[in-house]
This record gives structure tokens, sequence and C-alpha cells, in this order.
């Protein structure tokens, strides 16, 4: 697959942030937090990236967060 602009790789990172903050019992500032995933997900869903090529597939946008999971899993080992 061809690789995702960097852009598109930190959104898709902050994003997967945002997500875990979220899910942890009281987070700090909800409302905060979901406007911020609701502004992360529109910004990843019109990236330009999706409208044509290999972006258009449902499994690029699979394969974007697999990229940043395994990127985030490495980084935690380290």
């Amino acid at each position: 697959m061809e690789s995702f602009p960097n852009e598109l790789v930190q959104a898709q990172r902050e994003w997967s942030r945002t997500y875990a903050e979220l899910s942890v019992p009281r987070p700090r500032n909800p409302t905060a937090l979901r406007r911020r995933l609701l502004r992360l997900s529109l910004w990843i869903e019109q990236h330009p990236f999706f409208l044509t090529g290999p972006g258009r597939s449902p499994a690029a946008r699979f394969e974007l967060r697999r990229l940043v999971r395994e990127t985030e899993r490495r980084a935690d080992v380290s």
C-alpha cells in the first residue's frame, strides 16, 4: 500500500490518544475530549488521501489505524 501522508498519520495518532484519554473512568474535561475526537474524525475522513487511488479502499483506513497502533506499541516497548 502507498505510504500515508505524515499529517494523516499524526492526526490518527492524536485521535487514538484522545480516545484513550476519553476511555478512562471520569476523564478530565470529557466534553472537550469528545469535541476533539469529532474534529479529528472529520478531518481524517475528509483528507484528500482517501479521495484518490489506493486511499479509496476501506482497507486504507484500517491500515492507517493498524500502522498507528503498531507504531505506538513499539514506542511503548522502547
